[in-house]
């Protein structure tokens, strides 16, 4: 079985995979003073042709930290936000007919108020969570795109991998 270490989000190492901003210190450019401050444009997701956007939860248990299936959507980003923990995402560029490029996988860990923007057509699936706690996550979709952009790939045994904190 492969195994990848789980890397800290930076931007040069994510950048193939989409953005990331800390949503809840920001540092970004903003308006306005306290009591009110508006930062504005911290983050861009390609919702694609949809307008509705859809705004779910994903809750996850402590889980063995083996990648046996992963997702993609052709025509839109998604947007990732834990809330309450430290999640570890898998990520992976998008490859010809939907095959598996196990070799480029990578996994990150993504501090709880840090939001990701994964590009369109970029292996990932739900996270996992750490310090032994569940975690729930904020995901940001065009709505329904579980339905009808969807692509789900089990991981044959020889395409599991495994990942190192």
């Amino acid at each position: 079985m492969k195994e990848i270490k789980i890397e800290e989000l930076s931007l040069e190492a994510f950048n193939e995979f989409g953005s990331f901003n800390n949503m809840i210190n920001p540092s970004n450019i903003h308006f306005g003073t306290d009591p009110v401050t508006f930062y504005r444009d911290m983050l861009q997701q390609d919702m694609g042709v949809k307008t509705v956007t859809s705004f779910s939860i994903c809750r996850v248990i402590p889980r063995d930290f083996t990648i046996t299936i992963s997702e993609y959507h052709s025509h839109c980003g998604e947007g990732i936000l834990p809330l309450d923990n430290d999640i570890v995402i898998h990520v992976a560029p998008g490859a010809p007919n939907g095959e598996l490029p196990v070799d480029q996988f990578k996994a990150f860990r993504v501090p709880k108020g840090t939001m990701v923007v994964l590009k369109p057509g970029v292996f990932h699936h739900a996270p996992w969570c750490l310090n032994n706690k569940e975690a729930n996550s904020l995901i940001v979709l065009p709505q329904r795109t579980y339905a009808n952009d969807c692509i789900v790939i089990e991981h044959k045994e020889d395409e599991k991998i495994r990942m190192i904190v």
